[in-house]
């Protein structure tokens, strides 16, 4: 780490839209809470289109951050897991599915504190691929398109069943992409063993 490091500006646009996107959360599940679908899509395209912005920005200002490479993500699982609980929970979506994203995301971040307990440097080891970028748009897709037909009492099971395969096999393959990429970051000791 430099000298500079730690001067690093933070609070850059980017950076404050993804921390917006954080604090739409709770909103979206009180609004849900209180069977106000129509607020709770509502804001939950905002802070999907927070979601959009910070990256685009990030690259036109010249403003990236670790900071923000950081919260980011973290921003994301904060969104969608919270939205995929809701959603299974009133049966919107299948159980298996809120379980399988949920589940996933833990299994990232658990690996990732990990790795950093292991003293890997994992900004530098790890960066988002393709299609789990595509997964977080498809997840996105189908909470909205979900809490739309509820609020709006519109249905379109066919594109429903479609996203939700989609994120089905989109986080199961960036899942054990991220898990096999974790296990071979993981150090090794001089005897040829992962370092306990």
């Amino acid at each position: 780490m430099t000298a500079a490091s730690p001067r690093e500006n933070n609070w850059t646009i980017p950076n404050m839209l993804t921390v917006s996107r954080i604090l739409l959360t709770p909103g979206i599940v009180m609004a849900f809470a209180d069977k106000r679908f129509d607020v709770a899509w509502i804001l939950f395209a905002l802070a999907g289109l927070t979601d959009a912005l910070d990256g685009a920005l990030a690259r036109i200002l010249k403003q990236r951050s670790n900071f923000g490479a950081m919260l980011d993500p973290l921003a994301d699982k904060i969104l969608l897991d919270t939205s995929f609980i809701c959603l299974a929970l009133q049966d919107w979506i299948p159980t298996w599915l809120a379980v399988l994203v949920v589940s996933r995301d833990v299994f990232i971040v658990g690996g990732l504190a990990l790795l950093q307990y292991s003293g890997v440097d994992v900004k530098r080891g790890i960066k988002p691929v393709w299609f789990s970028k595509c997964a977080t748009l498809a997840q996105i897709l189908l909470v909205l398109l979900v809490m739309v037909e509820h609020s709006l009492a519109v249905s379109h099971p066919g594109t429903r069943v479609l996203l939700e395969w989609a994120v089905a096999l989109l986080i199961t393959t960036s899942g054990v992409y991220y898990v096999n990429l974790g296990f071979r970051m993981i150090p090794y000791n001089g005897n040829g063993n992962h370092t306990p």
